[in-house]
């Protein structure tokens, strides 16, 4: 797949052509959904917890006798019907981990890629570099690359990118990553994907190998 190659003013500077395996890979859309499913399951904490009414402190002396008072038996004032009792059928603490071969996550995201290119919703830069660190060259560079100051941008590395990371960091709908922690999640986030022609090799080396026949 050729795709033009532009400067930070939105202007065409050369072509470059993307990898198929890459970027023209069949698209698994039930892998797409199992992948984000994943990733949004294993960022829960799973730390919500209650008592059961064996937990509650108190309530090891019988309220009131069993029999003569005309009311109903009770056991514990710690039973689920008491103030201050035990809960019942409430959440308790758990892991929320899925697991997921490997190759079913990287054909996952190439799958997501390959929707991308297909939609033309990637724009490939000659260089990620702004004469300052600051936000508002970050919202002209955006809208003249994709019309807005919504995207995901890709880098090659933290070094030769700080400032386009400290220009990016107060946008809201922008977020900046490094190109090998891509995951599914971001990518179906953003409508758009900017990358420098650099992360081609990144992501090349990441994706390119294995997958799913």
């Amino acid at each position: 797949m050729i795709i033009d190659v532009k400067n930070m003013k939105g202007e065409k500077v050369s072509e470059v052509e993307l990898p198929d395996s890459i970027f023209g890979a069949p698209i698994y859309v039930d892998l797409m959904h199992q992948a984000y499913v994943r990733q949004m399951a294993n960022a829960r904490l799973g730390t919500h917890e209650t008592k059961t009414r064996h937990e509650v402190a108190g309530g090891g002396k019988k309220p009131f006798k069993q029999k003569g008072t005309g009311r109903a038996r009770q056991g514990s004032i710690r039973a689920a019907q008491w103030k201050g009792g035990g809960r019942i059928h409430t959440p308790h603490m758990r892991d929320y981990t899925q697991s997921m071969p490997k190759k079913m996550r990287r054909a996952a995201l190439r799958s997501a890629l390959s929707v991308k290119a297909g939609d033309a919703q990637i724009v490939v830069v000659d260089e990620l570099k702004l004469d300052q660190p600051k936000t508002r060259l970050m919202v002209s560079a955006l809208n003249s690359l994709v019309g807005s100051d919504s995207a995901l941008i890709l880098v090659p590395n933290k070094e030769t990118t700080e400032d386009v990371r400290r220009a990016t960091n107060n946008l809201p709908d922008a977020k900046i990553l490094l190109a090998n922690y891509l995951n599914i999640r971001d990518i179906l986030r953003f409508d758009r994907l900017i990358f420098p022609v650099a992360v081609i090799d990144s992501l090349n080396a990441y994706l390119g190998q294995g997958g799913i026949e």
